[in-house]
């Protein structure tokens, strides 16, 4: 009884020690985690000693158009073509990449539901037709860019979290999803830490204390503790062809 009541002592000494922005960082991890794992789990299928030319499925005209809207160099779309083309054929080789292949490479697994999966997939599938283009893949991919607008990337931190696409972001839903991120990532929270995690996201973002954060309660937050957005960006992304050398060889049009 007494170990108990030291271990849950402990447990909640650990909790109030955290700063707000500690806990909502804490809160966010799962978001980038998510394709830093699809990044890292991608990377090992490049073989710096495979030729093979890219599938000529865009134009350069469309590579281009690509880079244009995005902080993506031309010589970069084309490097992300070949990734997405690696994971692509994973299952069903047709150029678009559907949930299975998704959750092969993101947990070795092709089977079963999975929440922190299907929010993933959800993200990308920006058309909701039930497949991840190679345009969607990249726009996604260039919310995570260290040069990426702050506005969106508020904006992809309020998604993942709106579970129902209501409008708003309830504890549930970001209990929901910490638990299952977690529960993927091998990591761990105790109950109490959790908890006092969302307590004191909704305590300081829920302005009108209605028990959910709408959109703009959420970007009035985050707007004010830019930091906390840290977790919204992948560094390795600045420069795709250093982060991934096979690129090099096997890239199809020049940058400009």
């Amino acid at each position: 009884m007494g170990a108990a009541s030291s271990s849950s002592s402990s447990s909640t000494s650990r909790s109030s020690s955290l700063t707000v922005g500690e806990k909502l960082c804490a809160a966010l991890i799962p978001c980038v985690v998510a394709v830093e794992l699809l990044i890292h789990c991608l990377s090992p299928c490049l073989d710096a000693n495979d030729k093979r030319p890219v599938k000529p499925v865009h134009t350069f005209d469309e590579v281009r158009r690509l880079a244009r809207n995005s902080p993506f160099s031309v010589n970069e779309v084309e490097a992300l073509r070949e990734l997405f083309n690696k994971f692509s054929c994973s299952i069903i080789d047709d150029g678009l990449i559907h949930k299975e292949e998704l959750q092969l490479a993101l947990l070795n697994s092709a089977g079963g539901e999975n929440l922190f999966l299907n929010k993933v997939f959800d993200l990308f599938d920006e058309k909701q037709n039930g497949v991840i283009e190679f345009e969607e893949f990249v726009h996604v991919l260039s919310i995570f860019h260290p040069n990426a607008s702050i506005e969106l990337k508020i904006d992809y931190a309020f998604k993942f979290y709106d579970l129902r696409k209501t409008g708003y972001i309830e504890r549930e839903e970001v209990q929901e999803m910490i638990v299952a991120a977690l529960k993927e990532t091998g990591m761990h929270l105790s109950d109490d830490v959790l908890q006092q995690i969302i307590d004191n996201t909704f305590a300081d973002a829920d302005a009108d204390m209605d028990g959910r954060i709408n959109q703009e309660e959420w970007r009035n937050f985050v707007i004010h503790r830019p930091h906390l957005l840290k977790n919204m960006t992948l560094p390795s992304l600045r420069d795709v062809t250093a982060a991934f050398p096979s690129f090099i060889f096997n890239t199809g049009v020049d940058d400009v």
